[in-house]
């Protein structure tokens, strides 16, 4: 039986702990207490009070409390209640004994639980209960044993509904914490992986589990992690997004800075090569960070597959997302700016079936670009029986009919039917939606000034993407700072025996041009719940006065 005394978990509340409770406190009266716990919990329905009366020459009443709607029932009969009522005559003829000991007698001698330990703090006790735990609770005393019996319902591990993949693991994470870490720690065995549990929000008090594998994760991005989660401020936590909006280096930007994933393969072969994970308890999907531009491109079957096999998808995914943003407004450019660059039979072609539309080319493609990503929305919200049913019906019946009433041209539903493809083919799904976000500002701009706005929203574009940090780690790279060694591993694919397929951060930045500063863009675009958190104090490393991280010092 694992036995230890547990300090107040203080971690990612948001609290301050010079703060002084003012609620119900735990004291040495049975039935105060218990009368306390049922006031705090609104009398629950679910909640359990067992009262025991532990004979022998102590004669001690005591309660065991618990919710039964969290609780494991069995573990709670058979291992707490029972191995109480099996075992008191044992630790009883120990006379001995200071009755000050009586609780660590019982902790010791007289519970058959995995994990149980001493608890004085209030909350931490309530917290447990809320938690699926049992408090046992005993006269005379004003403190508290509480045993591990979580259980409740779960959902059983599946195979994966977002990121499917022809050859791999088909098991995903699931909604609870404890099942998410079994599933790494299963893929990597090692005793170097970290695992750190902390409670984010003041109300939900939902855990956060951090894992990373020492000696191979940069430590001034593991302490950057941890001073960020530690220093928000917010009622509840019910999904990892909300972590990832709240941690994230820069708010505005349609780009994800934090990759998420429901596999624990990938998140087994990113631990492997120096990246933090962050688990959020009632959530499948875990956070990977820092991230880049080329992770969202990856896909978990790029390293089941041959690598000249994963050269050409990849290449197919990054033209596909070129398609995504610039495929309308390229056409919108050549066929309201630029004639001259069509040639001649088809711009015959494109004349005549222009000839009886109303609208010129910028208003046709924003017409379908919205039409289309309505069908899109209306097929994932429906019931999955007849969702995709309605998606493709719809795209069909739609276009046949704009083509026949002469709104649209049949060139138009082609190039908007093809971006809407191309989105798909990109394995990650927040990158696709930025992908759909820009491809408005292309069109808007290609409507406007043809080409010319085109260029100059691709140099905005690249701009924005070089100055976002992810972590203190540049977006673009290895492109930019340019890495030779990190080439192996983006666009192309190189064999296994060719590259180190695991490297840590602290390698990768050695490959990087000397004397480059990386600027963790922290204090500027951090979220303000945690910037005002912060009180001004530098995060994650040695920051020099201008917000910039001096990697010769790390």
């Amino acid at each position: 039986m694992k036995i230890k005394r547990s300090a107040s978990r203080k971690a990612g509340t948001g609290e301050s702990a010079a703060l002084e409770y003012s609620g119900p406190k735990l004291t040495d009266n049975l039935q105060q207490t218990l009368e306390n716990i049922v006031a705090e919990l609104g009398d629950a329905p679910d909640l359990k009070i067992r009262r025991l009366r532990l004979g022998g020459d102590r004669d001690v009443l005591a309660a065991a409390v618990h919710l039964s709607e969290l609780a494991d029932t069995t573990a709670v009969n058979e291992f707490v209640i029972g191995s109480l009522l099996d075992q008191t005559g044992e630790w009883n003829a120990d006379t001995s004994a200071s009755a000050d000991t009586l609780p660590e007698l019982i902790l010791s001698h007289a519970l058959n639980v995995g994990e149980a330990v001493l608890q004085e703090d209030w909350k931490e006790i309530m917290l447990a209960i809320l938690s699926g735990d049992t408090a046992i609770l005993l006269e005379g005393y004003n403190v508290s044993i509480v045993c591990q019996t979580k259980g409740g319902e779960s959902r059983q591990v599946s195979e994966s509904t977002a990121q499917l993949v022809v050859r791999g693991s088909k098991d995903s994470f699931v909604e609870s914490v404890a099942t998410n870490v079994s599933l790494i720690r299963r893929r990597i065995k090692s005793s170097k992986l970290r695992l750190e549990y902390m409670q984010i929000g003041t109300v939900t008090r939902t855990h956060v589990a951090l894992m990373f594998i020492q000696e191979t994760a940069d430590e001034d991005q593991v302490d950057e992690v941890r001073r960020r989660l530690a220093k928000i401020s917010i009622d509840g936590i019910l999904e990892s997004g909300y972590i990832e909006e709240l941690i994230q280096d820069k708010t505005f930007t349609p780009f994800p800075t934090i990759y998420n994933t429901e596999r624990p393969d990938v998140v087994a072969g990113n631990l492997l090569e120096g990246k933090i994970i962050v688990i959020v308890d009632g959530t499948p999907f875990v956070l990977i960070l820092p991230a880049v531009f080329t992770q969202f491109f990856q896909s978990a079957e790029d390293y089941s597959q041959r690598f000249d096999i994963v050269i050409l998808m990849r290449l197919i995914r990054y033209i596909c997302f070129i398609v995504l943003i610039l495929g309308p407004s390229i056409y919108i450019a050549l066929t309201t700016y630029h004639y001259e660059m069509i040639p001649t039979t088809l711009l015959i072609n494109l004349l005549a079936q222009r000839e009886n539309v109303p609208f010129p080319a910028f208003v046709e493609a924003l017409l379908m670009e919205i039409t289309f990503e309505i069908l899109r929305e209306a097929g994932v919200r429906m019931p999955r029986v007849i969702g995709q049913t309605v998606s493709v019906v719809g795209a069909l019946i739609l276009g046949q009919a704009v083509v026949e009433a002469g709104v649209i041209t049949p060139i138009m539903v082609i190039v908007v039917a093809l971006t809407g493809i191309a989105s798909f083919a990109i394995p990650a799904y927040n990158l696709a939606i930025a992908g759909r976000i820009i491809r408005f500002g292309f069109t808007l701009l290609a409507g406007m000034f043809g080409f010319y706005g085109v260029t100059l929203g691709l140099i905005v574009l690249v701009a924005h993407m070089n100055s976002l940090r992810s972590f203190g780690i540049p977006y673009l790279f290895p492109f930019v700072p340019l890495s030779v060694k990190g080439q192996k591993d983006t666009i192309l694919r190189l064999p296994l025996w060719a590259m180190k397929p695991h490297r840590s951060p602290q390698e990768a930045r050695e490959d990087r041009p000397a004397g480059t500063k990386v600027t963790s863009g922290h204090k500027e675009n951090l979220a303000p719940q945690i910037r005002r958190k912060s009180g001004g104090d530098t995060a994650g490393g040695e920051v020099g006065q201008e917000g910039e991280w001096d990697e010769n010092k790390s």
